[in-house]
Order: C-alpha cells, then structure tokens, then sequence
C-alpha cells in the first residue's frame, strides 16, 4: 500500500506543477489578447501579432520611403507660405499694418489684406508704386511710405482710394506727382525731388478738403494754385524766386481774406518777401520767408 502510494505521489506532482506552469505562462497571452480583441476585433493569436506589426510598418513606408510625396508636400507649403499675408512679414493690428525697416528688405508695396485702413511702410526699398498696389484695397485712409527710394508712382495708383485721408511720401526720390484722390485732407512729400513741372497745374485745386501740404526740401521753381480749404502750406528751402497777386490772394478783391490759411512757410527760397507785399495782403499772418 506504501509502495502504491509513493508511486502515485510521484507520478502526480510533476503532472500538478507543469499544469500550473502552462496556465501562468498563457494568463498573461489571454490578457494581451483580449485587450488586442476589444480593439481589432481579432480571433488569433497569429491575426494579433499580424495586424500589430502592420500599420507601424505602413507608417514607416509613409514617412521614410516615399520622399516624393514629402518633397511635393513641402513645396506646397512653400507655394502657400508665399500667398500669405503680409502679415507674416510685418505687424497686423485690426485695420493697421505696420512694416517699417523690414529684414529681408522690402522693395515693392506688400499684399495687404482687404480691411486695411492703415499702411505704414516706412524706412524700406521700395522704389515704385504701380497702379495694382492699392488697387483693391478700397478701405485705406492713411498711407506712409516715408524714407523709401520711391522714384515713380504710376498716375493712377491712388485714383481708386476714395476714403484716403493721409497721404505721405517724404524721404524719397520723387520728380513728380501723380493724379491724388479727391479726399485727401493732408499730403506730405518733403525731401524730394519735386520739380515745377513734376506737379500738374490743378494738381492741388480740385482737392477741397485738402488742410495740409508740405512740400518742402524739393526743386519747385513756382507755386501752384491752393484750394481755399488750405490751412498749413510748407514751401520752403525750394528754387521759387517769383510770386504774384493771385497766389494766395485775389489782386482784384481788396476785400478778399484767405480765413483758413494759418501758416505758409517760404524760408530757402531765394525770394525777398518784402518785394511782394500785395501778395499776402489776404492773410491773416504774414509768411515765414526773407524779407530783407
């Protein structure tokens, strides 16, 4: 009976331990199955590992061995990148776009966007302004290229700017004025090249709420005709050696008082103002100039 029992113990015991050895060893596959099964639908152990490696071998595909899509794919980042704004080049503020000594430099008027109100472009290289710059960008009321190499701007690059207010060209190399929007209210164009010629007769006249206009530091060699809405005219250190009667007053109406005019600047000329002295009789104060 011992004899039977011993044998059976022996057979027993190592059959016990390599059960329990196939259930521990498999417990942690059924786990890894399972979660594999809630989320591939899989029903093998052969589909799991399949299915596991490949997508993660589709991606390395993807990424690393299709270089012509990825090529394709950045030059179309590079194409939009170059249609964007401008503001990724300068400061964008709720209507005002500010680019002023832009890095790589700047050397044509930027694509603004469509609600642009106000444009500062000042210290750069641009050195024309075409009749497409503003062309669609009817909002604008101020413009400010001052210290470019601007030498032409094309007549009608302002000519459908009907809300522009604020116009300012000074530090550049203009030699004439082009055709101005009919809204204009103030026009600098100091330290230029400006010459009589440059300026067309009527240039200023038909502009009836223009209030300022400097045109000092140029080559002007006579003064145009000013509308009456004029306040502030600066004219000095220019080539004017004549004036007239008619320039600022009326010599046929004694009667006639220029109200708005508050100050006319003719210092640098080489011009006595004392010559002339029926020629301001209509202002309300006298201009800054030479008299003796």
């Amino acid at each position: 009976m011992d004899m039977r029992m011993l044998l059976f113990s022996l057979l027993i015991v190592p059959w016990t331990f390599c059960a329990t050895a196939r259930n521990q060893k498999t417990e942690p596959r059924n786990r890894g199955l399972s979660k594999v099964l809630d989320y591939e639908g899989l029903q093998t152990d052969g589909e799991v590992f399949m299915e596991a490696r490949t997508p993660k071998k589709d991606v390395v595909v993807l990424d690393y061995e299709s270089p012509g899509e990825e090529d394709d794919q950045n030059t179309a980042l590079e194409k939009k990148d170059a249609d964007l704004p401008t503001c990724l080049l300068c400061v964008c503020l709720t209507g005002s776009v500010y680019c002023e000594e832009v890095n790589p430099e700047m050397k044509t008027v930027p694509a603004l966007p469509k609600e642009t109100a106000y444009l500062y472009a000042r210290f750069n290289k641009i050195a024309k302004i075409t009749n497409k710059d503003f062309a669609d960008i009817a909002t604008l009321k101020r413009i400010d290229l001052t210290g470019n190499v601007i030498s032409e701007i094309e007549d009608g690059a302002f000519s459908k700017l009907d809300q522009l207010e604020e116009l300012t060209l000074a530090e550049n190399r203009l030699v004439r004025l082009p055709m101005l929007p009919p809204k204009l209210t103030s026009l600098n164009a100091n330290h230029n090249r400006l010459k009589t010629k440059g300026v067309k007769t009527n240039a200023f006249k038909k502009l009836r709420k223009l209030a300022y206009l400097y045109l000092g530091d140029n080559e002007l060699e006579a003064i145009p005709p000013f509308p009456e809405s004029l306040r502030v005219v600066h004219l000095h250190n220019n080539n004017i050696t004549t004036l007239t009667d008619e320039t600022f007053c009326k010599g046929n109406d004694t009667h006639y008082i220029r109200y708005n005019m508050q100050e006319v600047r003719l210092d640098g000329n080489p011009l006595v103002l004392a010559q002339h002295p029926n020629s301001f009789i209509c202002l309300r104060a006298l201009p800054i100039g030479h008299y003796k």
